[in-house]
């Protein structure tokens, strides 16, 4: 008997049900073993930083194409069994590298507050056995931080927490007070270190150890903390009285209309780098000349001192 539908009509039928079996069989999932557990994303490898850097450096330096997918750079003290573990998978340096290096050490200030991986990558940079670290964590950082910058140094010997931390405020008092701080007990130290370079968590270096030394022996003696006289808008900061506040959700510097006196000893005010590279006699002067205990007391209550600081107290005849 025909049937009084169209033969295409047929043949849509036909296909629509072949599709459906289709979507039926491909769609199910595969069977999963009650023994087996169901597979998981690729972990990334457990490489220790400087292993996974060679790799990739590595694969650079033959002109090789590589793709890195992720953060690769992890901090590995926390996974590491001990400090000769931590230090030699790390790849500090662990001995002086030349006569010239070890006969010029060097002093090193770093101020704190945040981001201790990025420190780390920096501490590991300009480490060398025979210079002198001192590490000033900001007072108000969390206990955790800072417990966690003292588990670091107690791998190095050379390297230890200042006595006083200060609460610092940008722009303010407590910054430079940092500084102080910390050079007050680099001269403590045993080293005798010739200069002493200050610098924030966040910096690194573009230069080895090697090349910083060869570079401050140029100067033969001299400090490097350039400055010039200061530019009319920059002269607030030491016309007005400015006071450190401190909150809970922010610190800053606030400007009073109070005036101040005239800079002690009579003494022309300079504007420079709050970053310095300075010898160890200056760093004496600093303690013992009533010119620069003067200007410090002078310099406690205006606005970011430690970028007038040194520079002024360098031009001194």
């Amino acid at each position: 008997m025909r049937s009084g539908k169209p033969p295409y009509i047929f043949a849509v039928f036909v296909l629509s049900g072949l599709s459906a079996l289709l979507l039926l069989f491909l769609g199910q999932p595969p069977p999963v073993s009650k023994q087996t557990p169901p597979p998981r994303l690729p972990q990334l490898p457990q490489l220790r930083e400087s292993d996974f850097l060679r790799r990739v450096c590595g694969a650079l330096a033959r002109g090789q194409k590589t793709f890195v997918w992720g953060n690769h750079l992890r901090t590995p003290l926390e996974r590491a069994a001990s400090c000769q573990d931590y230090v030699s998978g790390s790849h500090y340096v662990t001995r002086s590298v030349t006569a010239e290096e070890a006969t010029f050490p060097l002093a090193y200030i770093f101020t704190l507050h945040k981001e201790l991986a990025t420190f780390e990558r920096l501490f590991r940079a300009v480490y060398a056995p025979h210079n002198v670290y001192c590490i000033h964590v900001d007072e108000k950082v969390p206990a955790r931080y800072k417990q966690e910058v003292e588990k670091m140094l107690e791998c190095f010997p050379n390297a230890f927490l200042v006595s006083k931390a200060e609460p610092v405020v940008y722009a303010g008092i407590s910054r430079l007070q940092a500084d102080l701080n910390c050079m007050k007990d680099l001269l403590r130290s045993t080293t005798r270190w010739k200069y002493v370079l200050n610098m924030c968590g966040q910096d690194f270096p573009l230069k080895t150890n090697k090349e910083i030394v060869q570079h401050l022996k140029k100067f033969k003696g001299k400090n490097l903390t350039p400055g010039v006289l200061p530019p009319p808008p920059i002269t607030l900061r030491t016309k007005f009285v400015y006071k450190e506040h401190i909150g809970k959700k922010a610190s800053y510097m606030k400007r009073t209309e109070i005036l101040k006196p005239p800079p002690p000893h009579n003494l022309t005010i300079y504007f420079g780098s709050a970053y310095i590279a300075l010898t160890r006699p200056f760093v004496e002067f600093l303690f013992n000349d009533s010119r620069a205990i003067d200007l410090l007391q002078w310099s406690k209550d205006t606005y970011s001192p430690d970028e007038h600081f040194w520079v002024t107290l360098n031009r001194i005849p």
